[in-house]
């Protein structure tokens, strides 16, 4: 089981720094890699000289995520890489600083080419005052007179109908909040292989409706043992209720996110599902998404759909589930996650949600014994929780970038990372994706119209939904257990 963890955890870290790492700095791939798995490398290296991982000195565990997280840290800085565009158009796209001007650079556009450029601005929309040519990008800067997405439109369609697809269109804000237009050579006019891979999509899916069923199993029969599960193989229905619950509340959110991203002609693969051999059976699924995000309303409502959509199937099977579920008493050491023993004091949801099912009779003293469809719903809210967390490239960092703009929501993650290290220290389950915070990049991709801002409805809606992210993840503070636990249960 610690070498198959080890094979997963490696994988993943190696897709994490191939995708995105690798784009802000020159360090080698596997340098960063190796700095990331020493953590594993110490775990693996401990079960195999003591035949035991229990036993590890904590001091020796925190000690390698620190080394881990200090050397990937250095890595990344020493070397990092500088992209050839402007600061302006560095900072839209990656939020780099800006690069040296070699006047012996070529230029993108001919002196006709920038003629016909200058007549693609409407004086009366933007007006345009100097255009700086640089090896590969063309920043355009000048005074917007009219709206920001009328301004986009009309602009685009304009360089469009002169240059067809040979670049790719940004409207950005500068660092003295004033909007520029950004050229730069269109990587998606290339020709590239499809995205939609139904097969593999549907292979993943069967793979992990075996984890989960695995899963649900032993949720459903802790004592159950392989003899017994060889003898009789129709125990495994047994497993299927937490199954196809987990699946399908995993499944409705990826497709009303990957739906959301085809209406705004977004290309994008169907929903991976990633199956794991223990815990949960699933660590969720994943899409791959080949085009630019049109505009903040475009990148708002992606962000937005899965956590709504999630929440609204989440959480009747969750109520459901817990309304079958049981009191017990809470051991002297519970876990963090048990599933005998669950504690309410979680979260503040958590605990109103179990205050509704069980009313009088939930005490400070008692905890839930749940039911496998209440840990399937559980999971459910605790992923929408991680993903709404305003940080880079998860649901709530696109939803802060959305409405207060790429520079603000790179501020916010960057608190994000320090407040969730923070907050680990009252709510353990958190220390993990602390630590996972902390070496992936903190920067959201741009919008190609970054300038128009949202409407008063989807500002509401955001922070309703980070409201949401802070009573799922929060502890019970002592205020409101008076409130929440009965001191009298009823008999």
């Amino acid at each position: 089981m610690v070498w198959l963890f080890v094979f997963l955890l490696g994988l993943t870290l190696y897709f994490i720094v191939q995708r995105s790492v690798v784009r802000v700095t020159r360090t080698p791939w596997w340098q960063l890699w190796l700095a990331l798995m020493i953590p594993a490398f110490t775990i693996v290296g401990w079960a195999l000289a003591r035949q035991s991982v229990e036993a590890m000195p904590m001091p020796l565990l925190i000690g390698s995520f620190g080394v881990s997280v200090i050397l990937y840290i250095f890595l990344i800085t020493r070397n990092p890489r500088l992209p050839a565009e402007s600061e302006d158009a560095a900072a839209a796209i990656s939020g780099a600083r800006e690069a040296p001007l070699d006047p012996s650079a070529p230029t993108p556009l001919s002196k006709d080419e920038q003629e016909q450029l200058q007549s693609c601005f409407p004086w009366s929309v933007y007006y345009l005052k100097n255009v700086d040519l640089r090896p590969q990008a063309v920043i355009c800067r000048g005074q917007l007179r009219g709206e920001a997405e009328v301004a986009y439109q009309t602009i685009r369609a304009n360089i469009q109908a002169a240059f067809g697809d040979r670049f790719l269109v940004l409207f950005q804000t500068s660092a003295a909040e004033q909007p520029f237009f950004a050229l730069v050579n269109n990587p998606y006019a290339k020709t590239q292989r499809s995205l939609y891979r139904p097969g593999l999509a549907l292979g993943l899916l069967v793979l992990t409706l075996a984890t989960t069923t695995l899963a649900g199993l032993g949720l459903s029969d802790p004592t159950l043992d392989p003899e017994t599960l060889s003898s009789n193989p129709r125990i495994l229905a047994n497993g299927l209720p937490y199954a196809i619950a987990l699946l399908g509340i995993l499944g409705i959110r990826e497709l009303s996110y990957y739906f959301t991203a085809r209406s705004y002609n977004i290309e994008i693969t169907l929903p991976y599902f990633i199956p794991i051999p223990f815990a949960f059976g699933t660590v969720g699924a994943y899409l791959y998404k080949r085009s630019p995000i049109p505009h903040r309303k475009a990148l708002f409502d992606i962000g937005l759909a899965g956590p709504l959509t999630g929440l609204i199937i989440a959480l009747p099977i969750f109520i459901w589930g817990l309304a079958h579920s049981e009191l017990a008493a809470l051991p002297d050491k519970p876990g963090i996650l048990s599933a005998d023993a669950f504690n309410p004091r979680f979260s503040i949801a958590f605990a109103v949600l179990c205050r509704i099912v069980f009313g009088q009779n939930l005490t400070s003293t008692l905890g839930v014994d749940f039911h496998p469809i209440a840990v399937a719903g559980g999971f459910g809210l605790i992923f929408t929780a991680i993903k709404l967390i305003p940080f880079g490239q998860f649901d709530g960092g696109r939803i802060i970038h959305a409405m207060y703009g790429q520079r603000m929501g790179l501020i916010v993650s960057q608190i994000s990372r320090i407040l969730i290290l923070l907050l680990s220290f009252v709510q353990p389950i958190l220390l993990y994706l602390g630590i996972f915070l902390m070496v992936v990049p903190a920067a959201d991709e741009p919008a190609l119209n970054d300038v128009s801002e949202l409407d008063n409805a989807r500002d509401v809606l955001g922070l309703l939904a980070l409201g949401l992210m802070l009573l799922l993840v929060l502890p019970v503070p002592a205020a409101l257990e008076p409130f929440l636990f009965a001191t009298n249960p009823t008999p």
